[in-house]
């Protein structure tokens, strides 16, 4: 069983004034709003309290636990009660002229304060916007249009970015404070762009914020792989497809270009792998202009007639050298 007088630090023959009085002093030490750390102190005083400043409880409790109080301090209670009443009453008129000060003081003090600047809100340029198009080879060397469907975020025009209007979420960006919305943008291709380069389009990115400039869009061009094409700066490497007989007798031929149909002239005997450069017809860029490499290759047609065909046999019939007699000694 808890002691109740030693909680409260007071004895069986205290009066209610003091019980109450060392309640008070205890409470203000240990309720948790001052001393987080006192929460199960303070259940105790409560209950301590409760039962010692109930007359029954306090009785019974005394009863059972074996309290008793002396007659000298039944008279001494009597006496000492009006004391304490005014005693209390003396503290209360006390603490209400502190709190009635320090309420005079924290106006003073509020009215006192520098107001607040009010915040300068700063413009700020809105995002960038990067997007990816594919185009074939010839269409960088030409050049070319595309329509790109581009996505613009921007403040919600209703609700200005607060997200609620009149405490209910906004019917139109539906709490996000944003709006978002598709644009088609036709982008012009100029001719001999590379893979990689980008275009910058000013104004088409993200909204500025505070009247800041909207940002850029920015068009990354990524060419198409040809299997029969490629780039070294500004040479155009071209692998070209020929007949057997073209090597053997060589001749002029034509090659389809971006610009229209190129001659090429080649010698007989031409093996395959051989390189011609056709000078001017590369890329143009920077005050530069590069060479076409035509890189020959001999291949047979996907498809031989009959008469093709007896010709190779009786080729073979003829041809009385192993070209491949030398391999391991070249």
């Amino acid at each position: 069983m808890k002691n109740y007088y030693s909680i409260l630090g007071v004895t069986p023959d205290s009066s209610d004034a003091e019980i109450k009085s060392a309640y008070r002093r205890l409470a203000r030490k240990f309720h948790p709003d001052v001393n987080p750390s006192g929460a199960e102190r303070f259940k105790d005083i409560s209950e301590a309290y409760e039962t010692l400043s109930n007359p029954k409880k306090k009785l019974q409790y005394d009863t059972i636990n074996g309290f008793f109080k002396s007659a000298k301090s039944e008279e001494k209670q009597h006496t000492s009660s009006n004391q304490a009443q005014a005693e209390y009453k003396k503290q209360s008129q006390q603490e209400s002229k502190a709190n009635f000060s320090k309420k005079v003081n924290d106006i003073f003090e509020e009215f006192s304060k520098p107001k607040a600047k009010k915040e300068k809100l700063t413009p700020k340029k809105g995002d960038d916007i990067l997007e990816e198009i594919s185009i074939p080879i010839k269409d960088s060397l030409k050049g070319c249009q595309r329509v790109v469907n581009v996505m613009h975020t921007t403040q919600c025009p209703r609700c200005k970015g607060r997200k609620f209007i009149n405490g209910s979420v906004c019917s139109i960006c539906n709490g996000s404070g944003e709006d978002s919305l598709h644009k088609k943008i036709t982008v012009k291709i100029p001719k001999n762009v590379k893979n990689g380069t980008k275009l910058r389009i000013p104004g088409e990115g993200g909204a500025g914020v505070n009247g800041g400039k909207n940002g850029d869009l920015y068009i990354k061009i990524k060419i198409e792989p040809n299997s029969r094409i490629n780039f070294e700066d500004n040479n155009v490497i071209y692998n070209v497809p020929i007949t057997p007989f073209e090597a053997v007798l060589g001749g002029n031929i034509l090659i389809p270009a971006f610009e229209g149909d190129l001659s090429l002239k080649i010698p007989s005997k031409t093996h395959s792998g051989q390189k011609f450069r056709l000078a001017g017809q590369g890329l143009k860029q920077n005050g530069k202009i590069g060479d076409m490499i035509v890189v020959v290759h001999i291949e047979i047609p996907y498809s031989l007639s009959d008469d093709e065909i007896r010709l190779y046999e009786k080729l073979k019939k003829l041809s009385a050298q192993n070209i491949r007699e030398n391999l391991l000694n070249e």
